[in-house]
């Protein structure tokens, strides 16, 4: 089955919903910050789990204590719903 690209109205009554993301260049976009990198690559090593429980893995960059966060649907060319549930999933950590 396909996975469904959501339309720009339905990201951004979304991103109402979600806690500091925003949409940057097509993608939903959030930034972290940590007392220092040990905190920040436990949390990348949550997430990461995250992920690959979901068969669903972001785009990521970290630099010390800063994390920064894209998600996005290859496979649909945007985002999708999994791109959502995702990004709620890193908020419950």
């Amino acid at each position: 089955m396909a996975i469904k690209k959501l339309s720009h109205e339905e990201i951004l009554n979304a991103i109402a919903s979600l806690k500091d993301w925003s949409l940057v260049e097509g993608k939903l976009h959030k930034e972290f910050k940590f007392k220092n990198f040990v905190e920040a690559f436990g949390f990348m090593t949550q997430v990461a789990i995250l992920a690959e429980k979901m068969d669903h893995h972001p785009e990521w960059f970290n630099v010390y204590n800063k994390v920064a966060i894209d998600l996005t649907t290859h496979d649909a060319g945007g985002i999708s719903q999994r791109d959502l549930k995702l990004a709620r999933e890193i908020d419950a950590l």
